[in-house]
């Protein structure tokens, strides 16, 4: 299902980039952005998880370099692994006071899992497995592939309607340029196109990610506390310098606030989510796997 979701991700998010072409250029748009959707669509199945990685400055945790958080995450996620039958993915710290975390890769043997430095300073050990196995719960189900060509084609498609209002159609009589409507529609839809596709993408996928936590955990206790820490240590210290495009890949969503950024949120309430789990705990002995 996932493979299936992945292929129609990247023929939608591709159909964007070759009308925003048109519409920036008419014919010789509509080739550029064929180019384009070419290119992003084999750079995003190969390299999004690298990206994402680089964007958030990420340095790779290693018993040599990094020996207290080597020390502390690498345990957490090998035991997990092995009970959720994985391979051990790539672990990697960002240098950020906001606590978060997030999976990326194109599949199990790809897969990295980042902490910001935040996430470590406010969860204890059972909060902090919660989380890591939320993010393994990502790689198990094969979420991280989706969630990265998201990130990446969400970027380049908010970066081609700022070039459709900077560079777009000003003639009335040139349909290579395309007209000036095509143009203004590509500025507002497509980054909002964008966004539906992330919060489709996310908002059912997390509910997975919780109850394989929950599962893999042996109850949802950890996973509770952690999530209600984000919720007031993002609000309290908001990843303001994470990108729009990359929201939908973190844990819970990076910023604070509400009206709006509730109502455009890429993740489901942490209420709703908490709520659920709570449902879980009284079923907790149907979830614990020893």
């Amino acid at each position: 299902m996932n493979s299936i979701k992945t292929v129609l991700l990247l023929g939608l998010l591709s159909g964007v980039l070759l009308f925003g072409g048109q519409a920036i250029g008419g014919t010789s748009g509509l080739q550029m952005g064929l180019l384009l959707a070419f290119g992003m669509n084999f750079i995003s199945y190969f390299f999004s998880d690298k990206i994402a990685l680089m964007m958030y400055r990420a340095q790779r945790v290693t018993a040599e370099e990094t020996p207290e958080v080597y020390a502390r995450l690498h345990p957490m996620v090998q035991k997990l692994c092995q009970k959720m039958d994985l391979p051990m993915p790539k672990l990697w710290i960002i240098p950020e006071a906001s606590p978060n975390a997030f999976a990326t890769g194109r599949n199990p043997k790809h897969a990295s899992v980042a902490c910001t430095e935040g996430i470590l300073r406010i969860m204890n050990d059972r909060e902090l497995e919660g989380v890591l196995a939320h993010e393994l719960g990502h790689v198990l189900n094969r979420d991280i592939l989706i969630s990265s060509i998201a990130a990446t084609l969400a970027a380049a498609i908010t970066f081609l309607a700022r070039m459709a209002f900077w560079f777009g159609p000003r003639g009335h009589d040139d349909d290579e340029r395309g007209s000036a409507a095509s143009g203004l529609l590509m500025m507002i839809l497509a980054p909002i196109a964008a966004l539906m596709i992330q919060m489709a993408i996310s908002r059912t996928r997390e509910y997975g990610a919780d109850a394989a936590a929950a599962k893999y955990t042996g109850r949802p206790d950890g996973l509770i506390g952690a999530l209600r820490k984000l919720e007031m240590g993002v609000q309290r210290m908001p990843f303001d310098t994470a990108s729009p495009a990359t929201a939908h890949m973190f844990i819970l969503n990076p910023f604070g606030g509400g009206g709006l950024f509730k109502l455009f949120s890429t993740h489901p309430s942490t209420e709703e989510r908490i709520a659920r789990l709570e449902k879980m705990r009284e079923g907790s002995a149907a979830y614990y796997v020893s």
